[in-house]
């Protein structure tokens, strides 16, 4: 069996953590495990599931290889752990919550077994769900929707869109679609 990682990039607010979270036990039974990130943020109380780590402790991570991917953003590090490779030896696919600015980087390392997604979100949409978290200034949220108007025109041309514009539940049944398919190495 081939196994695969799907790479699920969308803007901050598109609902990765929220699809994730819903998705969990369903793509546990379909023999695909979600990667778990760490990030050098502290977790909110609803959200984002995430690892925190200091950044001290990121960077000694970092320096023992302990990261199958890693990146920076937003003032941030966030990495994925090493045990996503032992998960693909096995058969078994990954779905990890990754950057649109790393994926060149994450397809150099796992090639064709990459599977990128991309969860879109419609604009104004966006715009409510990024102000009803708080995190933000209405600046920093207009830049964001600008970004993610630019990362669905950037779209790698083997992404799959799925849209959360609607209720969670039909995002949910395009991704179970997708993971349900069975992509052959070229």
């Amino acid at each position: 069996m081939y196994s695969r990682l799907f790479y699920l990039m969308g803007p901050s607010g598109a609902g990765k953590d929220s699809l994730l979270l819903r998705c969990r036990e369903r793509l546990c039974e379909r023999s695909c495990l979600i990667a778990s990130r760490y990030i050098t943020r502290p977790p909110e109380l609803q959200g984002e599931n995430h690892l925190w780590l200091s950044e001290a402790e990121f960077l000694q991570r970092l320096q023992l290889g302990a990261f199958a991917l890693h990146w920076s953003a937003n003032g941030y590090r966030y990495g994925i752990g090493l045990e996503i490779d032992r998960w693909l030896e096995l058969g078994l696919d990954v779905l990890v919550n990754g950057s649109r600015a790393h994926l060149e980087q994450a397809r150099a390392r796992y090639g064709e077994r990459l599977v990128p997604l991309l969860l879109q979100v419609d604009p104004g949409l966006l715009q409510q769900r990024l102000s009803a978290r708080g995190r933000e200034t209405r600046e920093e949220i207009a830049a964001r929707v600008e970004r993610a108007r630019l990362l669905s025109a950037e779209l790698p041309a083997d992404a799959i869109v799925i849209d959360n514009s609607g209720e969670l539940k039909a995002a949910l049944g395009q991704l179970l679609q997708v993971v349900q398919r069975r992509y052959l190495p070229v």
